[in-house]
């Protein structure tokens, strides 16, 4: 099966969220990075990270996938979208993908 390309955007509850997080947020964004580290390591998340946007930083990550359900269910068990916090992920297809060998 070809491998097609995601962009998923998770957006904070607040646009001040990496600025003003609860010790408690803090430890979920932890567990949260250590979650998406595993599909790092396995190959299906091929970048993540935080993005500073001057509207309110989020999230980043690039998926490499059989399918965009395959990617909505991986960002279904993450912490972020378990904890009830009001996170929420936007995925979309990449129409087209170049990618470093």
């Amino acid at each position: 099966m070809e491998k097609k390309y995601f962009l998923a955007k998770l957006i904070p509850p607040r646009p001040s969220f990496m600025v003003d997080m609860t010790a408690d947020e803090r430890q979920m964004m932890v567990n949260h990075g250590a979650y998406l580290r595993k599909h790092v390591e396995t190959g299906t998340v091929v970048i993540m990270g935080p993005v500073q946007d001057q509207a309110g930083s989020w999230g980043l990550a690039i998926f490499e996938a059989g399918s965009e359900d395959e990617v909505q269910a991986i960002t279904a068990r993450d912490p972020t979208s378990l904890s009830g916090l009001g996170f929420r992920w936007e995925i979309f297809p990449m129409a087209q993908a170049i990618v470093r060998k």
